[in-house]
């Protein structure tokens, strides 16, 4: 969109005289709105905001407006100076319309490379896979095994599929052992999961910054929720149910066109985990430095021990996957109806484990006000699917 004041492009001929110094004057101008370019990188690198590639946004004609008095010179003759807003409109309005068929048409091309990457990402993921299939044919007996990743060099490390959307991390497909051993936790037995293919999660837990975009757009049911007082903008969504976080991603799946959804539990696993077999993805234990959580003996507070509130996403380190704040900060609603154990109908591929329309849901990663136990890779929890408490909120996933 073009965004007033404007200027006119650079081949419209003017009056003689439109630059009478006898006026009063202003500069107008016409800034197109700039494009999101993708980032190819290592992990933890960012996708930034580059100015557009459009020559409009670069080649800005400066205009002066006479801003004073009915008539000017031009042509020979006296101009009636109505004339001149009429010109402006015209001009701008071919302006801010040839910016935008330029802009669309760059979206859209970078929409087609994006896809274009993603079909070559699965495509060589699939070989990778293939190549170790007679490995996997026997989950149960690779418990004790190191946990495996496939992944493909070079291939994109983040996207962001338009300016109100989260940015995304790409999740190598890999195997790993899900759950934790009976030393360390009841009601996680452990098991193998595949996750064949590659897949991504936001960088960071749901913005209200961003979830403010889906209520101000139509979506998420209008609701905007209480921030407790802790500010909005790039803190996390509190107070949001399972209800509410289906509603989300289901806005931005119509908003993009694209497969936006919660995580199931075994892929919230994997990707906090990163590669690690450790309780935590920072190690075996857990620091007040590395994570918002509650890490007192007494629960005394606030302190940097125990801050007893939210913090802002991305204070604290990421994982080796790139994905900030998996242990606390805000416990994570995912897909998966509520299970008190993991039993021989847990899968095993990486999909959510779904019973019709079970009302308990799972809930992961732990909160601010939740003890270092809570926050394990392993730990999990679940809530009701209408709950809206000041702990939970939502990290969202998208199919490739």
């Amino acid at each position: 969109m073009c965004i007033t004041p404007v200027s006119l492009p650079s081949n419209v001929s003017y009056p003689p005289g439109y630059y009478n110094e006898r006026f009063a004057l202003s500069d107008l101008s016409c800034i197109p709105v700039r494009q999101e370019k993708l980032t190819r990188g290592n992990e933890g690198s960012s996708v930034q905001s580059g100015k557009s590639t459009n020559p409009l946004y670069r080649k800005r004609a400066s205009i002066r407006l006479a801003l004073s008095g009915r008539r000017f010179l031009g042509f020979g003759g006296i101009a009636p100076m109505a004339s001149v807003p009429r010109l402006l409109i015209i001009a701008c309005a071919t302006m801010c319309i040839a910016s935008q068929v330029r802009g669309n048409e760059i979206a859209q091309a970078d929409r087609l490379d994006l896809e274009a990457q993603f079909a070559e990402l699965k495509a060589k993921t699939a070989e990778l896979v293939a190549s170790a299939r007679t490995r996997l044919d026997a989950p149960q007996q690779r418990l004790s095994a190191p946990p495996v990743i496939w992944r493909v060099p070079g291939a994109l490390a983040q996207f962001k599929d338009c300016a109100d959307c989260p940015q995304m991390v790409v999740i190598p497909a890999g195997e790993f052992t899900m759950g934790s051993p009976p030393s360390e936790q009841g009601a996680e037995a452990q098991h193998r999961v595949t996750i064949a293919a590659p897949f991504a999660v936001s960088k960071f837990e749901i913005t209200f910054q961003e979830w403010d975009a889906c209520a101000a757009d139509g979506g998420c049911g209008g609701y905007r929720p209480d921030d407790q007082g802790w500010g909005r903008g790039n803190q996390p969504a509190i107070n949001i149910s399972w209800e509410n976080a289906k509603a989300y991603v289901d806005w931005l799946g119509r908003k993009t066109r694209k497969l936006y959804r919660l995580l199931s539990e075994s892929e919230w696993e994997y990707a906090a985990r990163a590669g690690t077999t450790t309780r935590f993805s920072h190690g075996d234990t857990l620091s007040p430095s590395k994570a918002n959580y509650d890490g007192s003996v007494d629960g005394s507070g606030p302190s940097d021990v125990n801050r007893q509130r939210t913090m802002p996403v991305g204070s604290f380190p990421a994982n080796g996957f790139g994905l900030h704040d998996m242990h606390g900060n805000i416990a994570e609603w995912v897909e998966d109806c509520w299970h008190d154990e993991y039993t021989a109908m847990t899968p095993t591929d990486g999909s959510a484990w779904v019973d019709g329309g079970c009302n308990g849901r799972v809930v992961r990663g732990g909160s601010w006000e939740d003890s270092e136990t809570e926050q394990r890779s392993a730990a999990r929890t679940g809530g009701y699917k209408q709950d809206q408490f000041y702990t939970d909120g939502l990290r969202i996933a998208r199919s490739l």
